[in-house]
């Protein structure tokens, strides 16, 4: 009788099947040292076995059962693709991949760590453009420059990582830090290793927004866009599971301040831009390089006058009366304007934006774009902005917003009857709950896409208020 003829079937090198797997892990073990292949290549070798075994006795064949002539390759998804053992995110995002992806001809990330020289001024400029262009959320998609749309592509591009990396990878480029050293440019990550579809997450930390450390100015990229938020230490969820990093290749913050040639008038070379120190850094007792950097952007907004010599380190009432002249300006009232820079009149200042102080007035008689907005005008009549009455521009309505203008936006909704997404009371400070009634106000004027965003345009604001 002839023997049964086998056919011998090596592992499939990319299969993720259970056999294959299983087979893979076991084969450096096994006695015989040999691979018996894909289940289905197994099945089909038996099959042959029994067939040549019933010829050669004589014995009628089963005509009902088909041999295949060889074991069905499985099918390669993305996932697949050049993802060494281990760097495989069971979680919604992306795993390490190069720039513009894996079917990308960019050079895959590099498999030991390597941490490129950034500044953290930098760091919160790269951080700082995908929210301006408010880059959509998307786990396979990446954005022009390469990087994956998800919070771990988000920190890579803000870190400038030479590839895309996921939260069980991101720590390799950092260093664990506490929270009292957190400071711009550092990330708060939450990997749950154990299960990393149970919440993993990753943030950029921007700054504290009060002295007690309660809250910071987070920049992430989650649905449905990039977003820069004030948000409760660590976080909304898993609070306590998030640890504080900082890359290892980060540059310390240098002065970057004019020299002592700089005179009152605003001479000085324009200010470098340096992310948001936190809020310990200023007010009665402060002495550092932020005060001083502080008095001369405001000298340039038009501060001058509260400053009978050049600003320096030390914090003092003219540091105080100038900064509250600058959020006067702004249109804010009360808390809003109380003289002690937080991370959006920083923002303002550092990026050249906002409404200067009125030359020739007191700080307490400045009134900037919302003056007579909320009572009986007193002072000047309301401005106008793009031709709008009393719209006060679109860069005061955003995440970390502070002012008066935004609580009678949300008043107006309601008496609209697009208040259904407040939980409690319109009030001063932005929230999501705005962004959803301002998009519902909107829509129902027949807009969609960019033109229902959530963010009050001039046009939104005329018709709201006509």
């Amino acid at each position: 009788m002839e023997s049964p003829v086998f056919e011998e079937f090596d592992p499939a090198g990319d299969c993720g099947c259970p056999g294959c797997a299983h087979w893979r892990r076991v084969l450096p073990h096994s006695p015989a040292g040999r691979f018996p292949g894909h289940p289905a290549a197994r099945r089909a070798a038996l099959v042959v076995a029994a067939v040549t075994s019933s010829a050669a006795i004589g014995a009628p064949a089963v005509a009902s059962h088909a041999v295949p002539a060889a074991a069905a390759p499985h099918a390669r998804g993305p996932a697949d693709l050049d993802v060494p053992a281990g760097d495989r995110p069971g979680t919604p995002q992306g795993p390490r991949a190069p720039l513009h992806g894996p079917g990308s001809r960019a050079a895959p990330p590099a498999s030991s760590a390597r941490a490129p020289s950034i500044s953290r001024a930098d760091i919160i400029e790269r951080a700082r453009s995908w929210v301006t262009q408010k880059v959509p959320y998307g786990v396979t998609s990446y954005w022009a420059d390469g990087y994956r749309q998800d919070c771990s592509g988000y920190v890579s591009m803000a870190w400038n990582l030479p590839g895309n990396e996921w939260t069980g990878s991101l720590g390799k480029y950092a260093e664990r830090i506490t929270k009292e050293e957190l400071q711009p440019g550092d990330m708060l990550l939450f990997h749950n290793a154990s299960d990393p579809q149970g919440g993993s997450h990753v943030v950029l930390f921007g700054g504290w927004t009060n002295s007690a450390r309660s809250h910071y100015v987070a920049y992430e990229q989650t649905r449905p866009h990039t977003r820069r938020i004030t948000t409760p230490y660590a976080y909304w969820s898993n609070s306590a599971r998030y640890v504080a990093y900082r890359y290892q290749g980060v540059t310390e913050v240098t002065d970057g301040t004019a020299g002592a040639g700089a005179d009152a008038a605003g001479t000085s070379a324009a200010p470098v831009r340096t992310p948001f120190p936190g809020a310990a850094y200023f007010g009665p007792g402060a002495h550092n390089k932020y005060v001083t950097e502080l008095g001369r952007m405001l000298v340039r907004r038009g501060a001058g006058r509260f400053y009978p010599v050049s600003p320096g380190p030390r914090w003092t009432e003219a540091d105080r009366r100038a900064t509250r002249a600058f959020q006067e300006a702004q249109g804010w009232r009360g808390a809003a304007a109380d003289g002690l820079p937080g991370p959006l009149t920083w923002e303002l200042l550092v990026m050249g934006e906002g409404r200067d102080i009125q030359t020739g007035a007191s700080a307490s008689s400045v009134r900037g774009p919302a003056a007579g907005l909320f009572g009986p005008a007193s002072g000047p009549p309301a401005p106008s902005s793009h031709g709008v009455p009393g719209y006060p521009g679109r860069a005061l309505f955003r995440p970390g917003a502070y002012g008066d203008h935004v609580t009678r936006l949300g008043r107006q909704l309601v008496i609209k009857g697009f208040g259904r997404h407040y939980t409690k009371g319109p009030g001063p400070r932005w929230s999501e709950a705005d962004r959803r009634n301002v998009e519902a106000f909107q829509r129902a004027q027949g807009w969609r896409g960019g033109a229902a965003d959530g963010y009050p345009g001039p046009e939104t604001w005329r018709r709201l208020f006509s």
